[in-house]
């Protein structure tokens, strides 16, 4: 097997760009002036025009000799920068370059002998994973609606859509087993850093907080220091900064509730619940066996959350079984259960009555719902 090298134990980390990253000519290298993508409505649309911990990232063609065109993702570090960032900048495509999996970002190469420094990688089509589901909820969600109410579909016809964004969920899972075969941790895995192509491939991406594990898989990373996407992370991770794969377990459960929840904005106190042993009920349209695997990630101890070898091969099981797909409006008990997440927790939470959320409304039921600006925020 493959074995994967921090970049960071190298004595000098330009080796180790050199060994798992192609140079190339600035000269095959060229950057869009006039994005093809508007970049006001970059979290809408196809795009890619992010702003980075150390640079930016931009859309290009890359053309090496004997080969075709191709549209690229061109990442650049930002002027005024520190050998240190520099370092750190490079560090990920020294990461990148060590990977070789259909559901995991694809390095093309990275331009270090002139500026900018860049990385560049495969151009991902439809964006991120979060501004794919806001733009394309009525893809997946209106003709399971219509459906429904019209009685006028097979099983198989409604059960598509949920059937697509289950085979998506399944492409993240199967490049985090790979990333966990490796012993490697993402430590940021979240809907943000997921990419998306024409083909609704979705692809693990932004290893910039990813750290490689040594030898045994069951000890932790342990952290000093860094940035922690909070919302996202394992309470482990958060309380003792300590990452195993396991932890990234915990993230892709996060993953499945933004999923299954993309019309919705989640307060912070549902992540907060979550953390206190508080488990919420099935969103409207997601099946039971999805829904229990959520469940099953959010364990509180680290080491009764499945493998994502397990969840790929669950996902397997689930994807042609068509009788678990089958969609049902929930029961107005559902609406209670949320009610009482909030109620119960230890968090000042402010209602208001006459509203829930627009896929679970009803004409004979009312419930209340966060209305303070402070408290409202979707995970990204």
């Amino acid at each position: 097997m493959k074995i994967y090298i921090d970049p960071f134990t190298y004595e000098d980390p330009n080796e180790a760009v050199r060994e798992f990253a192609k140079e190339i000519d600035t000269s095959c290298v060229k950057i869009e002036q006039a994005p093809r993508f508007n970049i006001i409505n970059c979290l809408s649309a196809s795009m890619l025009c992010l702003v980075g911990e150390f640079g930016e990232v931009c859309s290009g063609n890359l053309r090496l000799p004997g080969k075709r065109e191709m549209f690229v993702a061109i990442k650049t570090l930002k002027s005024g920068y520190t050998e240190k960032q520099r370092r750190d900048f490079l560090s990920e495509a020294s990461i990148m370059g060590q990977f070789d999996h259909p559901n995991v970002i694809h390095l093309e190469g990275v331009v270090t002998k002139s500026a900018p420094v860049m990385i560049i990688t495969e151009f991902m089509e439809n964006g991120s994973l979060d501004s794919f589901l806001r733009v394309s909820y009525a893809v997946f969600v209106s003709d399971l609606g219509q459906s429904r109410e019209e009685n006028s579909c097979s099983l198989p016809d409604r059960a598509r859509p949920l059937i697509q964004l289950v085979g998506m969920l399944r492409g993240i899972a199967s490049g985090m087993k790979y990333l966990a075969d490796m012993n490697y941790v993402h430590r940021d895995l979240a809907a943000r850093n997921i990419l998306v192509n024409s083909n609704l491939v979705c692809k693990v991406s932004d290893f910039g907080l990813s750290r490689f594990l040594e030898d045994d898989t069951s000890d932790p990373t342990y952290t000093s220091g860094g940035k922690i996407p909070i919302r996202w992370t394992a309470p482990e991770a958060i309380q003792y900064r300590k990452f195993t794969s396991a932890s990234d377990v915990w993230s892709y459960g996060i993953v499945i509730l933004i999923a299954t929840l993309r019309d919705l904005c989640l307060p912070l106190q549902v992540i907060n619940a979550i953390e206190q042993d508080y488990r919420l009920p099935p969103p409207m349209d997601c099946p039971s066996a999805l829904h229990q695997l959520m469940l099953d990630c959010w364990q509180k101890d680290r080491n009764n959350r499945p493998k994502f070898s397990q969840i790929v091969n669950n996902l397997d099981k689930m994807i042609p079984v068509f009788d678990s797909l089958c969609l049902c409006p929930p029961p107005v008990s559902i609406f209670l259960s949320w009610t009482a997440v909030f109620q119960t927790s230890p968090a000042s939470v402010l209602w208001t009555s006459g509203w829930m959320p627009s896929r679970w409304a009803s004409t004979k039921t009312t419930l209340p719902m966060l209305t303070s600006p402070a408290l409202m925020w979707f995970p990204r």
